[in-house]
């Protein structure tokens, strides 16, 4: 019993890798999409607009199934079009990464268009009138306003994030889900109560990860209101 609960507790370190992954992806793609959306070119923002009410619209295991092995076979299917034979596999780590941020990318799309919308346009102009680049615009009045109208809606985009990540077993990786249930399938011969026992330390450690994620993001929250009266999140 003690081996399946220390398997668990590794398999939550690729649990975490593959969440932290996700998350750098999505955060990349969501301001992509974001500026995209504001940008004044129709085409970006019709393609932005498509990425972010498609992939919304569709739920994350049909993404990820499509993309992991309909994404194989596309590949594959390119490759043998330019004479190359040999059948390449996607790795599933990076095909669970990829997904993940891609979806979840959408939703910070919208959270972090929203935040810079928010955002009094007069402030950059100022800027602008005292002689500031785009870039330190960007960077010292945007970003920072940006990051605390944004961290309400980020925080619940990561809180889920790390949840969906438990999809990735379906690809045939060893997070901390496959191996619960490989533990609950082998535990059942030990003890009837021990299926639940694997599945509710699974769940603790999730717990545990979206808990100090909380506490993580309420400080920065607190950092980026400093002077500014806003409610818990």
């Amino acid at each position: 019993m003690e081996e399946y609960l220390l398997n668990i507790l590794k398999g939550s370190v690729l649990t975490l890798e593959v969440a932290l992954g996700s998350l750098a992806v999505s955060i990349v793609l969501g301001l992509l999409g974001a500026t995209a959306k504001l940008s004044p070119s129709k085409p970006l923002n019709w393609l932005a607009g498509i990425y972010s009410t498609v992939i919304r619209g569709i739920p994350d295991l049909v993404l990820m199934l499509l993309i992991f092995y309909g994404g194989q076979i596309l590949l594959n299917k390119a490759l043998e079009s330019v004479g190359y034979t040999d059948y390449v596999e996607i790795n599933p780590f990076v095909a669970g990464v990829l997904t993940i941020g891609f979806i979840y990318g959408a939703y910070m799309t919208e959270t972090f268009r929203g935040a810079i919308m928010a955002i009094p346009k007069g402030q950059m102009e100022a800027g602008y009138a005292f002689g500031m680049s785009g870039a330190r615009v960007f960077f010292r009045i945007t970003v920072p306003q940006m990051i605390r109208l944004a961290l309400p809606s980020f925080t619940n985009n990561w809180l889920v994030l790390i949840k969906a990540t438990a999809l990735v077993s379906i690809l045939g990786l060893p997070d901390m889900t496959m191996l619960a249930k490989q533990a609950a399938a082998a535990g059942r011969g030990i003890t009837p109560l021990a299926s639940m026992l694997f599945f509710l330390f699974t769940g603790a450690i999730y717990l545990a990860f979206t808990t100090v994620s909380l506490v993580v993001l309420k400080q920065l929250d607190k950092k980026y209101s400093m002077g500014v009266r806003r409610g818990e999140f």
